[in-house]
């Protein structure tokens, strides 16, 4: 096992921090375990701190224009960077010509550069090779393993004796593996103890112990990686509840990753997470996002499980209106709803107590 952390990371993320598509710098500047964050590259936020502009709470890290100017305050800091991550989380994964030039601006610096885009840089010739002569480690997170490493659905998850949980999302980029960590901890603190199954990049950039990068395996072997995370973790672990982060949603036209984990995942319960304020899918403008309560009848059918409550992401709503949006949402639904970053996730615990002590084979 790697120990953690690997070292003194620069974000970029330019001209996307507080965005969707910059998910990954701000899961990163949220917490990770892999990289001592050290600062966060976006000009249209420079002079801030990182924390602050993401959820009005400072976390000591600044944000610069450009990557040299980063590298510069670092090494003044008497902290030099020695990893450049690539924060940005685009629809299709794809590098930008602009984004290419800060790579290599990162490899000439001498960073090491860890990228979760589908172009992977370690392939491109002129980085590999500039990376080469800089003896810099270049890695493409979504790189699958060998075919030959790769597992097929057995059915094995039928011995886990732990409490499944499913965080889903009502569309992409809304805030699921965020709130996946938050429920793990409130389990933890509460003693109880909790595994999380990272399902994307930021998961792995972040040190989760157990998972996989779904959006890039073949797919004949989605339902078997999926299921052979959640096995070892509970395999190697023991945990009383594991709680898998979802990917897309159940309809997003583009990442339906939702039908994958209630299929291979078998979650005894569900949590979904919702922005109320989206009117469209994700990236896709005249996509009309499918009304909260069709998602949650969708869910329950497909799984024959609950969705026992919602968790509010509650972007271009004003801070002052999350309590009058999730009383709504308990009105309309039946469900305890609560916006996570604001007020916890305390209630969402409570409403998965009464799953703990079921038998797993007769409870169900």
């Amino acid at each position: 096992m790697s120990t953690f952390p690997e070292g003194n990371a620069v974000i970029y993320c330019q001209g996307a921090f507080g965005t969707p598509n910059g998910k990954t710098a701000h899961g990163l500047v949220r917490r990770t375990k892999r990289y001592n964050v050290l600062s966060v590259v976006d000009a249209r936020h420079a002079g801030e701190d990182a924390g602050e502009c993401l959820d009005g709470k400072p976390r000591d890290i600044p944000i610069y224009a450009g990557t040299a100017e980063a590298v510069d305050a670092a090494r003044k800091r008497s902290t030099p960077a020695s990893h450049w991550v690539m924060g940005l989380a685009p629809d299709g994964g794809r590098l930008s010509p602009e984004s290419r030039e800060h790579v290599t601006e990162a490899v000439r610096l001498g960073l090491n550069v860890d990228s979760g885009l589908h172009d992977f840089l370690s392939e491109d010739d002129e980085i590999a090779a500039l990376a080469e002569e800089n003896g810099i480690r270049i890695r493409d997170v979504r790189k699958t393993p060998p075919r030959k490493d790769l597992h097929f659905f057995t059915g094995k998850i039928e011995q886990i004796t732990s409490v499944k949980v499913a965080l889903l999302g009502t569309d992409s980029a809304v805030g699921k593996r965020t709130t996946a960590w938050l429920l793990a901890d409130a389990f933890n603190a509460r003693g109880l103890k909790a595994e999380l199954i990272g399902t994307g990049q930021t998961a792995w950039m972040q040190g989760v112990r157990f998972g996989m990068i779904m959006d890039s395996l073949i797919n004949d072997f989605v339902s078997g990686e999926i299921e052979h995370a959640v096995w070892t973790a509970w395999h190697e672990t023991k945990p009383e509840v594991i709680i898998v982060e979802g990917q897309g949603s159940l309809m997003n036209p583009a990442y339906p990753g939702g039908f994958e984990i209630l299929a291979a995942g078998r979650p005894d319960a569900v949590v979904l997470q919702h922005a109320p304020a989206r009117k469209e899918y994700d990236g896709f403008p005249g996509y009309p996002l499918h009304p909260l309560e069709t998602q949650i009848q969708a869910i329950e059918f497909l799984s024959g499980k609950p969705v026992v409550a919602v968790t509010v992401n509650s972007e271009k709503l004003e801070r002052d209106l999350s309590p009058a949006v999730c009383a709504d949402i308990t009105a309309r639904t039946g469900l305890p709803a609560v916006e996570p970053l604001l007020n916890g996730v305390g209630r969402v615990v409570e409403a998965l107590i009464p799953f703990f002590g079921r038998s797993r084979r007769t409870g169900r």
